[in-house]
């Protein structure tokens, strides 16, 4: 079992960690996987960005772009201030019409740049020519990091021996169901910043009782004892939530510290079991 530890600090909701690019990308942020277009998401990354989140993730599949740039308009917050992610989606992958794609991308979130652009899914015969549209897109200087998710070792190994710049990010599934340690080592020895989507196995987290009994002992929801331990795994995290209470709730993991032992303690419930799709059995 792997019991790295961070050791970059991890001091506040404003807090940074640099990619390898030099890029700076907030640690924790707000996900917006399933939030409907409209009120719903302007609400939630209103709140958001109320509370003192500054990285938003979206994606072209979560068909919510617009509510996000509606509400980072009226948050009336620099552009330069915040840190914004979208993905390529499948059917738009391969070189021109990822360019298409991410030019959509830009006008529904009405900004002229990203932070951050993802190749959302590993798909077979196409992320090569995804990339390469990533990497004319990053040197155009309209994305300031570019990276991949859902790429496990064989997929970062195989985009890697062809690619000009390696990925700065893979956003993963990861949770203490799934911590897939090998993995992490690897995004780590390859300066590859790990980032977990679905941290909070859609709810799940709320029932385990080692998460429960953890959060009694820090006086700490489960949540946030598991947002913590992403932290402290050195894993940029980004809860999804579109309830105001559970937005602000989950920022407050910075007045607390969990133990080597507590750490060990949720490194031990991982079962290697995913609550999403598997990166090498999808088909979408």
């Amino acid at each position: 079992m792997n019991t790295f530890r961070n050791t970059k600090k991890i001091e506040s909701l404003s807090g940074t960690w640099t990619l390898h690019n030099g890029v700076k990308m907030p640690y924790l942020g707000l996900g917006v996987y399933k939030a409907n277009e409209g009120e719903e998401v302007i609400n939630a990354v209103s709140w958001a960005l109320e509370t003192g989140y500054r990285h938003i993730d979206t994606a072209t599949a979560y068909e919510n772009e617009e509510g996000v740039g509606k509400a980072i308009k009226q948050s009336k917050i620099a552009r330069e201030d915040l840190f914004l992610t979208s993905k390529i989606w499948n059917s738009d992958q391969g070189y021109d019409s990822t360019i298409e794609a991410f030019e959509k991308s830009l006008e529904r979130l009405d900004t002229n740049y990203l932070d951050l652009y993802l190749i959302h899914w590993p798909v077979k015969g196409k992320y090569k020519d995804t990339w390469r549209a990533l990497e004319k897109l990053y040197k155009d200087g309209k994305i300031k990091a570019i990276g991949v998710s859902n790429f496990l070792q064989h997929h970062l190994e195989d985009l890697m021996k062809d690619c000009e710049i390696n990925p700065m990010v893979d956003q993963l599934e990861f949770h203490p169901w799934l911590v897939q340690s090998d993995l992490q080592d690897f995004c780590k020895l390859n300066s590859i910043q790990y980032e977990a989507w679905s941290p909070l196995m859609q709810g799940k987290a709320f029932d385990n009782d080692t998460l429960k009994e953890l959060g009694e002992k820090y006086d700490k929801s489960p949540a946030q004892i598991v947002i913590r331990w992403d932290l402290q795994n050195g894993v940029i995290t980004i809860p999804k939530s579109t309830s105001k209470d559970h937005i602000k709730s989950n920022s407050e993991v910075f007045d607390f510290e969990l133990s080597d032992l507590d750490m060990k303690k949720i490194n031990a419930l991982d079962r290697e079991e995913r609550i999403g799709p598997d990166p090498d059995n999808f088909d979408f």
